[in-house]
């Protein structure tokens, strides 16, 4: 942490109340719970779990999950795979499209500098000839021109659209297809089919995801049969989010779990019903902010849009007892408005400290440079850490 300002490295150790506002704060111990409920799911349900890095952009909490039982993590760009493998994650997926030559060499290297390391392994997503052909091309070259005897081969999924209506080939045959042109390269190892049903992780009611999730699940076998079908066997089914884990979990055809946010806990993610199948997981992450203006309808925090995304709507403010009694409103950049809830006429104090639950955990990360973490809890605890968010603007 040498880089670390001054100011933040002599935060270590000090009252959770000397930490200046806005700030992004982990509660560490429901950080820790949350991690020990998923690992605990995965194991009794037999299947793998690999979170999603793009939520906390750190190869400590990277690490933290890796020990805590994930098989290793997934990143949605070149850069997050490059952040992690240079702080000591060897097994990353790229769980979606690259096309770039320029990015794609950078992939082939990565696999590269991953080969020497026990475990090391990256792996990336395909859903078109184009992308495979361009992939090939990337691994080909490097493997010529790399010194060591060793013929790195990257693991390759096909991407199926199974409802997100984003990337993805067509489930069927069109997925078959690509598989078989996988397989015609030494370079690429077909390791199976990347399912991710992005959609039904904010469907409110546990029974729409569940139709959700049973119909990607009937693409998924469609494919697979197929695949079987043309003497191919169908490898590894990843993909599932928070929202929808379990659902996958208890399929039969999912080996994989990709869920992430679960460690933190946001705003849009609460508001699920939540299905019995499914651990309860804790709010963990949180902007610590101040009243810095009263008035008889409002007070005003200093914790604007550029401390939280607002992509999923605005924060909410934590309560402590069942309720906060306080609503968060549009502020500007550098502002958010407080008013009370309906039936109420509580205003915080001048200078009151406060904290919000982001509505949309992943970009509000990468608006910050450090997360605090805290033990001990908010109200009382300590300062033990502070994390770096080493991918953060990590967008190539």
């Amino acid at each position: 942490m040498s880089n670390l300002p001054a100011r933040l490295s002599e935060l270590i150790g000090k009252p959770v109340h000397d930490i200046d506002t806005p700030a992004l704060v982990i509660d560490m111990d429901a950080l820790k719970r949350n991690l020990v409920r998923m690992a605990d799911f995965a194991k009794k349900h037999h299947v793998r779990w690999r979170p999603h890095a793009k939520l906390h952009k750190s190869t400590v909490l990277a690490k933290m999950q890796i020990k805590a039982g994930a098989a290793g993590v997934c990143v949605q760009k070149t850069a997050e795979a490059e952040v992690m493998v240079a702080g000591g994650i060897y097994n990353v997926y790229i769980s979606n499209q690259v096309i770039a030559p320029a990015k794609l060499a950078r992939v082939a290297a990565l696999t590269q500098a991953v080969a020497s390391h026990r475990g090391g392994q990256i792996a990336i997503a395909v859903d078109s000839p184009e992308g495979v052909s361009r992939l090939a091309k990337a691994m080909t070259e490097a493997r010529t021109s790399a010194r060591s005897s060793v013929a790195t081969v990257i693991d390759v999924f096909v991407e199926i659209d199974v409802g997100q209506g984003r990337c993805g080939a067509q489930p069927g045959e069109a997925a078959v297809k690509l598989a078989l042109e996988i397989r015609k390269h030494p370079a690429l190892r077909f390791a199976g089919l990347q399912a991710y049903q992005g959609k039904a992780q904010h469907l409110r009611s546990a029974i729409e995801r569940r139709m959700a999730a049973a119909s990607a699940t009937k693409a998924v076998e469609l494919t697979c049969q197929l695949l079987k079908a043309h003497g191919i066997a169908p490898g590894l089914v990843t993909g599932a989010g928070t929202g929808s884990f379990a659902l996958e979990a208890a399929s039969g055809v999912y080996g994989e779990l990709q869920a992430g946010s679960f460690m933190f806990m946001d705003v849009d993610y609460a508001q699920n019903e939540r299905d019995p199948a499914q651990p309860q997981f804790e709010h963990a992450l949180f902007v610590k902010t101040q009243v810095i203006s009263t008035h008889a309808s409002h007070a005003v925090c200093d914790a604007g849009h550029k401390s939280h995304a607002i992509d999923s709507g605005m924060p909410k403010v934590h309560a402590f007892e069942k309720k906060s009694g306080l609503d968060y409103f549009n502020g500007g950049d550098e502002h958010g408005i407080l008013r009370p809830v309906d039936g109420s006429d509580r205003l915080p104090a001048l200078g009151q400290l406060l904290w919000l639950i982001p509505g949309h955990c992943d970009p509000t990360v990468n608006l910050h440079d450090v997360m605090i973490g805290v033990s001990g809890g908010l109200r009382n605890g300590t300062v033990d850490r502070i994390i770096q968010v080493d991918a953060r603007g990590a967008m190539t």
